[in-house]
């Protein structure tokens, strides 16, 4: 294919998806059948807009895939990732092995030989992670038992490929040499076999030792975009590493994720990874309608839905079976079986794989495949059903699920900026026990913070996608503390827009900050120097030999009477106004504070209030 070709087979794919997908989000359906439908409307057997490009476009937009599996990976601490090691076992090895026993057994008793049958069940035990996350992500459950229970289940069969492709060529009896596996042919026989722990083994050095040094000393440079080309190579290197090796890319980028988890660029490489991602995602989807063959489908009907009838089934029930053993309650467990019951995309690269090794011949490749393109297109509308009419009979949807005690649940409190100010406010609620995601953008501030245990993250929250990545959906406060005012009026606007359950709280470097936060509509401002200056003044009237009791008093008088005038003054910060009404007020505030501490009653109090309003 050309370079010609694939450009303008890349924007047939990409004005599908935009024209389609707004269409179906309009019917209350999946953005996934968007892309699918697109594709389905552009290929071989529709407009024929794409020619032969699409397996070629296919092959390359895989690598959304690979991009999900970092993102994921970024998300669960190696901690975390080991508390949830008995769902994962559990659910994912019972699903597998159920499933992969059951459809063989049905296979073999439909006359297909042996190995086939074996083949064709491993390939169809495999569930679509690109499908179910983005889904989760839609419903906006990703981080409820239903979203533990998939991940649990996805993140088994993606390690499960491995070892179903090292297994292939000895189904086939027959050896497979791939010359773009350098690294793997220097191995002795003895130790291909533990090519895997290798792999994972090298995989944390480079995490320990490489990538994180790696990331800070870029970000020193202070660019946006060498960090955002950093992210993409550690991605695409780790995914060639891999592969080199003779291992799946896609387990490589989720190791590889897990192990930056822990770092101060994690939400940073989310933010820089996902807008490529979801690309590559959505061609990727638009590529897998454009290579349904009809022409396959129509020569045997029969076989091709039987199967996928037959598939769809026995998932559907072992996933609900397996889950049950594991207490999910009927909602959630219907959730799960219908959101996974598809084949995955894994098994397109399975399947291509075992026709190379003669297990397939041409036809039954393309059957196959068909199959498989089908159950990813029938997915959003089982889900769809089972959310307009089986869930509503079954399950009060106003009583939404609480969010889980699991391994990716974020911090509720984000803390913006973390140098004299924001840190005293983190130290603060850290001896407390509050923890709290705290993002910065200054990398020598952060390698020290985090030396010292705190868990500060690389990011510069006046990029959108940062606020995000840091859990600003699902979080309660919204803590502004950076030295520039512009910049957390910047934030507070788009969170404001985006996040509109944050309570947020924000600093101002002096009055007329405060004024425009005020005008703003802020509730919680607090000006850096109000609060010192008046204890510095407290200590003076001290030293003068007024008593302690009475000048605490007299310096929390004036920080009530500072605040209510500032809010009285802010509206009136743009006029003329400004100048006799800040007179009117210090002299009022001359009087207050003149009166005796005894002496200043509620009545007096009462009086005050009265004058500001």
């Amino acid at each position: 294919m050309n370079e010609s070709s694939l450009t303008q087979t890349a924007l047939i794919f990409l004005g599908a998806a935009i024209v389609m997908v707004p269409l179906v989000r309009k019917l209350g359906l999946s953005a996934v059948i968007g892309y699918i439908l697109g594709g389905i409307i552009i290929g071989p057997f529709g407009l024929k807009l794409t020619g032969n490009d699409s397996n070629d476009i296919m092959q390359a937009t895989e690598f959304g895939v690979i991009m999900l599996l970092f993102l994921v990976g970024l998300e669960i601490e190696p901690k975390k990732f080991w508390k949830i090691r008995k769902k994962i076992i559990g659910m994912g090895l019972g699903q597998m092995a159920i499933t992969v026993a059951l459809l063989f057994l049905i296979f073999y008793l439909a006359d297909w030989r042996k190995d086939q049958a074996l083949v064709a069940a491993l390939c169809f035990s495999l569930s679509s992670t690109a499908i179910v996350l983005q889904t989760l992500k839609e419903k906006n459950i990703f981080r409820t038992d239903v979203g533990e229970a998939s991940f649990s289940i996805l993140l088994f069969q993606d390690i499960a490929v491995i070892p179903i492709i090292a297994l292939l060529p000895v189904i086939a009896k027959k050896s497979d040499t791939d010359e773009n596996q350098l690294l793997l042919q220097y191995l002795p026989d003895w130790l291909q076999p533990f090519s895997i722990i290798l792999g994972v083994v090298a995989l944390i050095i480079l995490g320990r030792y490489i990538f994180v040094p790696f990331l800070r000393y870029v970000s020193r440079s202070g660019m946006n975009e060498l960090l955002t080309a950093s992210s993409l190579f550690l991605v695409i290197g780790v995914s060639e590493l891999m592969h080199a090796v003779g291992l799946s890319p896609a387990l490589g980028a989720f190791i590889a994720g897990v192990m930056l988890a822990t770092s101060e660029f994690r939400h940073e490489l989310e933010s820089q990874i996902d807008p490529f991602k979801g690309l590559l995602l959505a061609v990727f989807f638009v590529s897998v309608g454009s290579t349904i063959n009809f022409h396959v489908i129509m020569g045997d009907p029969m076989f091709i839905f039987t199967t996928i009838i037959v598939v769809l089934i026995v998932k559907f029930v072992v996933l609900v079976g397996v889950l049950k053993l594991f207490k999910l309650k009927l909602h959630e467990n219907l959730l799960v079986a219908f959101g996974l019951s598809q084949i995955g995309e894994f098994a397109f690269v399975l399947i291509n794989y075992s026709t190379k090794l003669y297990l397939f011949d041409p036809k039954l490749n393309a059957q196959l495949m068909a199959i498989t393109a089908i159950t990813m297109c029938v997915t959003p509308i089982l889900l769809l059903i089972n959310d307009k009419f089986i869930e509503p009979r079954i399950h009060d949807v106003k009583n939404e699920m609480p969010e889980m005690e699991g391994p990716i649940k974020q911090q509720r409190i984000i803390i913006v900026g973390f140098g004299h100010f924001g840190s005293t406010v983190g130290r603060l609620l850290r001896v407390n026990g509050i923890s709290a995601t705290v993002l910065d953008n200054d990398p020598q501030r952060i390698n020290l913070l985090r030396s010292k245990g705190f868990k500060v993250y690389f990011g510069d929250a006046a990029k959108p996608g940062i606020l995000r990545s840091a859990g600003a959906e699902t979080a309660d406060l919204l803590i502004l503390c950076l030295d520039s005012p512009e910049k957390n009026k910047f934030i507070l606007e788009y969170a404001r827009e985006h996040f509109p359950q944050l309570k947020i709280y924000v600093r101002a470097k002096n009055r007329l900050d405060a004024y425009d936060f005020i005008n703003n509509g802020v509730e919680n401002i607090y000006r850096e120097t109000l609060g010192t200056a008046v204890d510095m003044a407290v200590d003076i009237l001290k030293a003068t030999g007024m008593r302690a009791y009475a000048a605490r008093r007299l310096g929390q008088r004036f920080m009530v009477i500072d605040k209510a005038m500032t809010r009285k003054l802010a509206k009136d910060q743009l006029s003329d106004k400004v100048t006799f009404t800040m007179t009117e007020h210090l002299d009022r505030e001359a009087e207050l504070l003149a009166e005796d501490s005894h002496s200043f009653d509620e009545s007096q109090w009462n009086e005050y209030e009265e004058y500001q309003n």
